[in-house]
C-alpha cells in the first residue's frame, strides 16, 4: 500500500495477537448487527458489505455501488468510500482480535472514481498494537481482488470496555444486538 501520509504505523508496536477464537481462513462472516449501515442486512440503502477472513492478519470485503450511494452522478460518494474501509477495518479488529474498539482516526486516500455498479474488493490488515492503539491498512481494488488500486485507506482503532457502548449507545439497540446473538448462538461482542 502506498502511504497516506507518512510512515505507518507511526509509532514502534507489537505484533498483533491473533485470538484463539477468531475465525479461521476461509470463513465467511455474518453482520454483527442487523441494522449496521455497513455489512447489515435491514438497512435497505446500506453497503451490504460481506467479508471473510483470509491468511495472516488479513479479512477480504466487498460491496457492490449503487445509485444510493453516488455523490457525483454515477461516481461513489467519498465520504460512503470511507464508511465503507471503516466497516472492513473494524470487522478486521473485532474479527480477528476479539476486543471491543472504536474507529479513533480514519485517513483515505482517493486514487480513482469508482463508479456506480462497479465492485469493491477491500483486503484489510492488521498492522501492529501499542498498548490500547490498533493500527490497521487496506487497499480498495476497483472490480477484481487484484483489480486496479481506487482507494488506501489505514486507521487507529481504540480499544475499550464494554461500558463504552453501555454508556453511549442506544439501550434499545444494544438489547437487539443482545436478542441477535441469542438467537445466533453466538458469544456477546460489538464489533465484529
Amino acid at each position: 500500500m502506498s502511504p497516506v501520509s507518512g510512515p505507518w504505523p507511526p509509532v514502534p508496536v507489537e505484533p498483533p495477537e491473533i485470538h484463539p477464537k477468531a475465525p479461521a481462513p476461509g470463513t465467511e462472516l455474518g453482520a454483527h448487527f442487523a441494522e449496521c449501515f455497513g455489512c447489515g442486512d435491514e438497512v435497505d440503502d446500506g453497503l451490504h458489505l460481506r467479508s471473510a477472513i483470509g491468511e495472516g492478519y488479513t479479512v477480504h470485503s466487498k460491496f457492490t455501488v449503487t445509485s444510493a450511494h453516488q455523490g457525483a452522478p454515477g461516481l461513489a460518494h467519498g465520504g460512503l468510500l470511507a464508511c465503507a474501509f471503516d466497516e472492513a477495518l473494524g470487522s478486521t479488529v473485532g474479527n480477528l482480535l476479539h476486543r471491543p474498539a472504536v474507529t479513533g482516526k480514519l485517513e483515505t486516500d482517493f486514487r480513482r472514481p469508482v463508479p456506480v455498479g462497479s465492485t469493491l474488493y477491500i483486503e484489510a490488515r492488521l498492522d501492529g498494537v501499542a498498548g490500547r492503539k490498533i493500527y490497521v491498512s487496506a487497499d480498495g481494488h476497483l472490480d477484481a481482488a487484484d483489480g486496479p488500486v481506487a482507494v488506501n485507506a489505514r486507521a487507529v482503532f481504540i480499544a475499550v470496555g464494554f461500558e463504552h457502548f453501555s454508556t453511549h449507545g442506544d439501550p434499545q439497540a444494544l438489547e437487539k444486538l443482545a436478542e441477535q446473538h441469542r438467537r445466533n448462538k453466538r458469544e456477546w461482542d460489538i464489533n465484529p
